[in-house]
């Protein structure tokens, strides 16, 4: 079972007693000891409260400056300090490659029988190639470790598949972690790997390396417990993806039907690399949002047909019996059917045959994957489509397309053919942490009566805010959101949706 450690990286003795019991309140297996951070570190003194009367096995580190850590001092200091730990009762200590010799002479005689040494090896750069790796390892080995610990930097999030490789194929125990926002996958999957442990912090800020996650998110959105080498990986493809909630909702889903899978977020910078690297029929299924939702149709092997209408995949099927890949497009009806429900909630009708978007102009904002499926769903539903993109080539090339009327941004501030029309933004303007940006102004929003955003990190954009006070119906695009992610839990899973359960974790977590 792969263990979860939290660092503690308090700059006081008594924060990190306090920290240690609310790992333990968590749900940790371990805490990591950072020596290192302390501003006032006595070992005799401070080392029998942290060791010995500790709710916890902890793992004592005193990492150098030259290793990325605090500690400036010479290594007589350090090593006297990880020794008295050793002796005072600490399961682990972790001392790097480059003084491991010297360490190890030093606690060879010494050693108690339920002690591990951690050897460890960081590269803040990059992430060395395979056969690079596995020679590490073996140095490391020789070096006298009872457990191999390798950190590295993600270039590329195909840099995390070398190191499942290495950790798979090594005969000891081994830390193997990936550090970055594209290294998270090497964080969050180490049980279907092997990997001897992984680090959870105690909260953003806590971190004692880049890209740790919190174990409350290791615990409660991606039910790290329930994760083994059969576990189907599912995950969002994107750049950026670190806003997304689709996590938090597909994982809810997948937990509620006892499903053996997880879903985790993917920063991709390209897809096909990605979709190469990535080729195991562990890797079921993606979806896929900005900017890969078009380069997305050439690197499916078959592409539904509303989806190559559209232009653009925004989820991606890996079919087990055979590994090829199928694209589909959940977004146009999670889009268009949120913008209906949205209008006949304001008239105070049913639903009717004839869709409410008939015969109006419905302008859409942007001419990516999401633009286009818009473009094809209110087409579909006989509304009369207008593309606005900041580069007006794109948008003409997308109007041409459905039969359409293109503008470019600025046309569109005075763009005012009648009352009533429709508006859809489907870029990414005013999205988290950008939420001061619109794509139109408010002196422009009074000839809507309708307008829809794509974006819902935050719920409320400036968007719909100003819509909203101009009188315009507004329609949230947290909507699409879960009707979208409705549809791809049924081409991921072939079950039906948890409907209420993923509306319900959608409208906590936003």
């Amino acid at each position: 079972m792969t263990l979860l450690c939290v660092p503690l990286v308090a700059k006081t003795v008594e924060q990190m007693m306090a920290d240690m019991a609310a790992a333990k309140a968590r749900g940790a297996d371990l805490v990591e000891i950072r020596l290192d951070h302390l501003s006032d570190f006595e070992p005799r003194r401070d080392l029998h409260l942290l060791v010995g009367d500790r709710p916890l096995p902890v793992l004592v580190t005193y990492r150098p400056k030259w290793e990325g850590g605090e500690y400036e001092g010479d290594d007589k200091q350090r090593f006297e300090a990880l020794c008295l730990a050793m002796e005072l009762g600490a399961e682990y200590v972790d001392v790097e490659l480059k003084v491991a010799d010297d360490f190890v002479r030093l606690i060879s005689e010494k050693k108690p029988d339920n002690f591990k040494l951690i050897i460890s090896s960081h590269n803040y750069q990059s992430t060395p190639s395979s056969e690079e790796l596995s020679s590490l390892v073996a140095r490391i080995q020789a070096a006298g470790a009872d457990i191999v610990k390798i950190a590295t930097t993600a270039v590329d999030i195909v840099d995390v598949t070398r190191m499942f490789q290495v950790i798979v194929h090594c005969h000891v125990p081994m830390i193997g972690l990936v550090m970055g926002e594209r290294g998270l996958i090497s964080r969050l999957l180490c049980p279907k790997f092997g990997g001897y442990l992984t680090f959870g912090t105690l909260g953003v800020g806590k971190e004692s390396a880049p890209g740790q996650p919190t174990i409350s998110d290791l615990l409660n959105v991606y039910n790290i417990r329930q994760i083994g080498a059969d576990t189907k990986i599912f995950g969002i493809v994107g750049k950026p993806v670190g806003h997304s909630k689709s996590p938090v909702l597909l994982n809810a889903a997948f937990k509620s039907v006892g499903l053996d899978a997880v879903y985790v977020p993917l920063l991709v910078d390209d897809l096909v690399n990605f979709l190469n690297a990535y080729s195991s029929t562990d890797f079921a299924g993606f979806s896929c949002t900005i900017p890969h939702k078009e380069a997305a149709v050439g690197c499916c092997d078959k592409v539904d047909p509303i989806a190559k209408s559209i232009g653009a995949v925004n989820t991606i099927i890996r079919r087990p019996s055979d590994g090829k890949l199928i694209g589909y497009n959940t977004d146009y009806v999670g889009a268009i059917s949120a913008i209906e429900d949205g209008i006949r909630g304001s008239q105070g009708v049913g639903k009717e045959t004839v869709s409410p978007l008939a015969g109006k102009v419905f302008v859409i904002i942007g001419a990516g994957g999401a633009g286009k499926a818009l473009a094809y769903g209110a087409k579909e539903k006989g509304a009369k489509v207008v593309i606005a993109n900041r580069t007006y080539e794109r948008a003409r090339e997308l109007a041409n397309l459905i039969g359409g009327h293109a503008l470019t941004l600025a046309e569109l501030e005075t763009f005012h053919p009648e009352d009533g029309m429709i508006l859809a933004n489907t870029t990414s303007i005013g999205m988290q942490p950008n939420v001061n940006e619109t794509p139109i102004s408010k002196q422009a929003l009074g000839s809507y009566s309708v307008v829809f955003d794509a974006v819902y990190t935050p719920k409320a954009t400036r968007l719909l805010r100003e819509a909203g006070e101009s009188g315009a119906t507004v329609v949230s695009g947290l909507e699409m959101f879960i009707r979208q992610a409705m549809s791809q839990f049924e081409l991921f899973t072939n079950l039906t949706a948890p409907e209420n359960l993923m509306r319900d974790t959608a409208m906590r977590y936003t």
